[in-house]
């Protein structure tokens, strides 16, 4: 690990805690989190709220499409408009709207208005993770500033994890439309928190003026455009569909012109010169890679007991919650952890990283004769493993920030953030996929002589029931490979680690003259 290169610099700036700010702060929190919950629920519920609208899979998929392009879209503008039209109106604005489209979402009466309400929500909760780093980034005070960031760390966390469990309680307990209804007793509540604890900081509509609307264009375009392509891409047998070849080229189109827009404009969205400082990137790097561990951790057990046992969400329900439920207490006690200046939260990071590897090295041995039960052990160390990389990488990344850039590391964090959980998902089905059709065929001629052989003294039942046999098996060796893949995310992310960051010490109090 790299050395220290200089001892870190106090910022001053910092506002007085007081309880009203720790309510404004919880509320975004509810309000972020809420969000988050939201996106999961929706997708995973989606199979059972399509046929209540009466739409196909195919139209169906376009509903979370167009909602995670405008999620990811609204990461990269939000903090910008925040700081232009004052932290507490945006967000109270943005919750609110949130909340009310989420209420209307089951009358929608067809697909289009269903995906216009997708879209606008998608652009409402979006805006609000943004928000929760830039409050924590520029309103809390040193002493405490890392716990606010160890509640960011929950809507990574925290968040995802608790959604089959939701999901499960809303499609087989409950209503149907409490899919889209859950949100609202905790939007209310984030908007009331935040109007009543957040402090109104003065519009700066003279930002307008100097507003990088191009970036907003090019920014947006990309996303969107890439979402669409990452998303519909197997469903539309990628390169071999006209919608993913302009999709992709329109994304390659756009991305280096918003990196040159942002690079030389006086305002902009990204600032990429950020990047320079190698905390910061390292930061980026990992949270990236890191969702794609955190977002397989849990995928892929799930997705092995209901393609391969019929597990319903409520039976899948323990798994989730074993990463889940642990985080509201081993996130701030990481961040009481870090916040030592003997200790190098680097160590905290490699060790977090550890416990994912063998996370990953036990869930590789998966076999048919796996249940829920078996992977309790592991989904223990992803409870562990997750918060203490997190939070110290959060600590290490904005560590180097100055809270008036707190806007521009909280569009890039979580723009990029937003974008690496779309191509996580995209990748986990993807891989299982195509390793399940090569481990289909392998097998396959591996049976085939012997197959040909008996086949005149095999029934069709028989036969049905060995192909099924060799289609199970084939989806366990993917899920295999899966957790082998994600061992070789995490040993890069410790190469990263190991080249890249240098120490990072607990926020300090101000220098006084």
């Amino acid at each position: 690990m790299s050395s220290p290169t200089s001892a870190p610099v106090a910022t001053p700036g910092f506002t007085p805690f007081d309880g009203r700010l720790a309510v404004g702060l919880s509320g975004v929190l509810i309000a972020a989190l809420t969000s988050g919950i939201n996106d999961r629920v929706t997708e995973i519920t989606l199979i059972d709220t399509l046929g209540v609208f009466g739409l196909g899979h195919d139209e169906g998929s376009w509903i979370s499409t167009a909602y995670a392009a405008a999620e990811v879209s609204a990461m990269l503008i939000a903090p910008w408009l925040a700081i232009t039209f004052s932290i507490r109106r945006f967000a109270i604005a943005v919750t609110v709207a949130f909340t009310l489209l989420g209420v209307i979402m089951p009358l929608a009466p067809n697909l289009q208005s269903l995906l216009v309400l997708r879209v606008l929500q998608g652009l409402a909760g979006g805006a609000l993770p943004p928000l929760l780093m830039t409050v924590a980034l520029r309103f809390l005070p040193w002493n405490i500033k890392l716990y606010g960031l160890s509640a960011y760390a929950l809507t990574a966390t925290f968040g995802p994890n608790l959604a089959m469990p939701l999901a499960a309680l809303w499609t087989e307990q409950s209503d149907w439309r409490l899919v889209f209804w859950q949100i609202v007793p905790a939007g209310f509540l984030g908007a009331a928190l935040i109007a009543y604890g957040l402090p109104q900081d003065p519009q700066r509509l003279e930002r307008l003026k100097q507003a990088d609307w191009r970036g907003a264009l090019l920014g947006m375009g990309w996303i969107s455009m890439l979402v669409i392509a990452l998303s519909q891409g197997e469903r539309l047998d990628w390169l071999n569909s006209p919608l993913i070849v302009a999709m992709l080229t329109g994304a390659a189109i756009c991305l280096p012109l918003f990196l040159l827009n942002e690079w030389f404009h006086p305002l902009p969205l990204f600032k990429l010169q950020l990047l320079a400082r190698r905390n910061f990137a390292y930061g980026l790097i990992t949270l990236c890679l890191f969702v794609i561990v955190a977002t397989a951790g849990s995928a892929i057990p799930a997705a092995y007991l209901i393609e391969t046992h019929h597990y319903r969400p409520q039976q899948v329900m323990p798994i989730a919650l074993m990463i889940a439920l642990p985080q509201l207490l081993l996130a701030p006690v990481v961040a009481f952890v870090i916040n030592r200046r003997w200790l190098d939260s680097r160590y905290v990071l490699a060790t977090g990283l550890a416990l994912l590897a063998i996370a990953c090295a036990g869930g590789s041995f998966i076999s048919s004769e796996w249940i829920g039960e078996d992977f309790y052990a592991l989904q223990a160390l992803h409870a562990f493993g997750q918060p203490m990389v997190v939070v110290p990488l959060l600590m290490n990344a904005t560590g180097v920030i100055a809270p008036m850039e707190g806007p521009f590391a909280s569009a890039m964090v979580n723009a990029l953030r937003g974008m690496a959980a779309v191509v996580a998902g995209s990748a986990v089905e993807n891989f299982v996929t195509q390793r399940e059709h090569f481990h289909s065929s392998v097998l396959l001629d591996a049976v085939g002589s012997r197959l040909h052989s008996l086949s005149p003294l095999m029934s069709q039942g028989s036969m049905a029931e060995l192909a099924e046999r060799v289609r199970a098996q084939a989806f366990v060796l993917s899920f295999s490979d899966a957790f082998l893949a994600l061992l070789l995310v995490i040993a890069v992310l410790f190469f990263i680690l190991l080249t890249l960051p240098i120490r990072a010490y607990p926020p300090q109090p101000p220098v006084t003259p």
